[in-house]
């Protein structure tokens, strides 16, 4: 079999390979992408962040209808609550605590550190009344 010389670039032919413009498209794509996602993601952290929040409230709700029982009345201040802390488990949450009312009661969860980002759901509250309990500040931001 006959060997037969591997021909040279002729002017015609262009080197195989990537051009800069089309290197740049491609990583601007890319960037693109990842910024549409690393959004969704923050998005998606943020919303699950607020399950913290509803946790903390829930003990709070729970503590205050132990206290209500044991001593006739709601506790003015969180410190008085078996199982509530000032603070969210995650610690995403700061934990308030209002009387509003001889038989009402207002907690409020305010979100700190890089859970505020979540302008739309920054505080989240529970007022009970006579037993019936309120959730704000509307229904998405309790994830239902």
């Amino acid at each position: 079999m006959p060997h037969r010389p591997t021909p040279a670039l002729t002017r015609h032919q262009a080197p195989r390979g990537f051009t800069l413009v089309e290197l740049l498209a491609a990583l601007a794509l890319a960037v693109l992408l990842l910024t549409l996602g690393l959004g969704s993601f923050q998005g998606q952290n943020l919303r699950a962040g607020r399950l913290d929040a509803i946790e903390a409230l829930t003990r709070v709700q729970q503590a205050q209808e132990q206290h209500r029982n044991a001593h006739g009345l709601y506790a003015s201040d969180i410190g008085a609550l078996q199982g509530a802390a000032p603070t969210s488990p995650q610690g995403r949450y700061a934990i308030a605590l209002d009387i509003v009312g001889g038989e009402a009661y207002r907690a409020t969860a305010v979100a700190q550190g890089a859970q505020a980002k979540d302008r739309a759901c920054a505080q989240l509250t529970l007022e009970v009344r006579q037993g019936f309990a309120q959730a704000g500040p509307g229904a998405g931001c309790w994830n239902r």
